[in-house]
């Protein structure tokens, strides 16, 4: 019995290799499969005969550029295998895609979000609707759906789709398995956003570097500041963290944060202490949980003018930035650092405040500036974060769900 049990977990493991394969690099021939995986020729056509038996994948012929000679036959994701639903909860709105499992965008729609301080219970019956909203306008059945990945700012529970912490609701939970599960059967999937970027940056980065690839810090600028980290283990495999950095401490008894204490880097690099320090509001002013870009925008013209307290504004900002990302690389190896998110549009602003927080640094003065890179797509980002993590976990249940495996 333990050696069936045995056997049966390698079975899935390849089939999970293969999967992943597929998922990362495409369509493939039966010989690029054993290569990509390191599968024996005949466990991947055991493995691709039963998977495409089980109608989780499919054939297709591509003929050759010349024209002459056999077609290639490739493998791919069934795209009616099942479906995926992606819930990004930002600041001011909520984006709904559904996914097909290849990986294609079938529809999107986004919905505004109220401030409203009746607060968690409102935002469930809100997510909720969307959902419906989403279904209805695909005609697909609830089941069809295998699996729900929501993302949202904050802290989010490790193990539960649980926000535990969020800018907008502070401490009231929201527990996203408690509110949908007696609806749907899909799995329920909750991210910190700052981490599915860091994710996505990691894979484009290990496609591009190939080997070379050891650590990236992803730097998320907006209504919130938030940081993911990538880096190769000793195993060769990558972890991916997100550690509260925009609730670290930034100066004793500062500033008041969103999250009620006292001194954090959000609380002076968030777009609400950037607007307080502009206007030379008290820094122990309750701070507003949504700023208009907007608002941000005209501060920023007038700092490009000159203005004083404006300049200043961008520029404490950046130095808390700073500061908190020579922790960062004083505890980690030096790595590059990807700025993203809406804030990016003053980078121009906060990059020598930035520099010279990262300057204070004994770690940065012995080994150098890091590496700093802007890369504004963050929305792409965790789209490609979502799909990179939910499908790897569909598949994974698929394979465990009780399908025939090859013998």
């Amino acid at each position: 019995m333990l050696t069936k049990s045995s056997a049966e977990l390698v079975r899935q493991r390849n089939s999970v290799l293969v999967l992943t394969a597929l998922r990362r690099h495409g369509p493939l021939a039966h010989t690029e499969i054993s290569d990509f995986t390191k599968l024996s020729s005949a466990t991947v056509s055991a493995i691709t005969a039963d998977l495409e038996k089980a109608e989780v994948i499919e054939k297709s012929e591509q003929q050759a550029a010349s024209g002459r000679g056999r077609p290639r036959v490739l493998f791919r994701q069934r795209r009616d295998c099942g479906y995926l639903i992606v819930v990004v909860i930002s600041s001011d709105a909520v984006q709904y895609s559904l996914v097909d499992y290849a990986g294609k965008l079938i529809d999107r729609f986004h919905e505004g979000r109220s401030h409203d301080p009746a607060g968690a219970g409102l935002f469930a019956a809100a997510i909720r609707s969307g959902l419906e909203r989403i279904i209805e306008r695909s005609r697909l059945a609830r089941d069809d759906v295998l699996a729900i990945s929501i993302s949202s700012k904050g802290i989010v529970d490790p193990v539960d789709p649980i926000l535990v912490w969020s800018p907008i609701f502070g401490g009231e939970q929201i527990d996203f398995g408690a509110i949908l599960r007696s609806e749907w059967q899909a799995k329920i999937i909750l991210g910190n956003e700052t981490l599915l970027v860091a994710a996505a940056l990691g894979l484009r980065e290990e496609k591009e570097r190939g080997p070379s690839f050891r650590a990236l810090a992803a730097l998320s600028l907006g209504h919130s500041i938030g940081l993911g980290v990538v880096h190769q283990t000793s195993q060769g495999e990558y972890d991916i963290t997100a550690p509260n950095f925009g609730h670290m401490l930034h100066v004793a008894n500062g500033g008041l944060c969103r999250c009620g204490t006292r001194g954090c880097i959000e609380a002076y690099a968030g777009f609400y202490a950037i607007l307080r320090a502009a206007f030379e509001v008290p820094p122990d002013t309750i701070p507003a949980k949504f700023v208009p870009v907007a608002e941000l925008d005209k501060i920023a013209a007038q700092a490009r003018q000159g203005n004083r307290m404006s300049s200043f504004a961008f520029r404490q900002a950046g130095l808390a930035l700073g500061n908190g990302l020579s922790r960062l690389v004083s505890l980690h190896e030096r790595m590059p650092i990807a700025v993203t998110g809406p804030g990016t549009r003053y980078y121009d602003l906060l990059r020598q405040g930035i520099e010279e927080g990262l300057g204070q640094s004994s770690a940065v003065r012995m080994n150098g500036m890091p590496e700093l890179r802007v890369v504004a797509d963050e929305q792409n980002l965790v789209f490609e974060g979502h799909l990179n993590r939910a499908l790897s976990v569909i598949d994974q249940d698929i394979v465990t769900s009780g399908m025939p495996l090859p013998a």
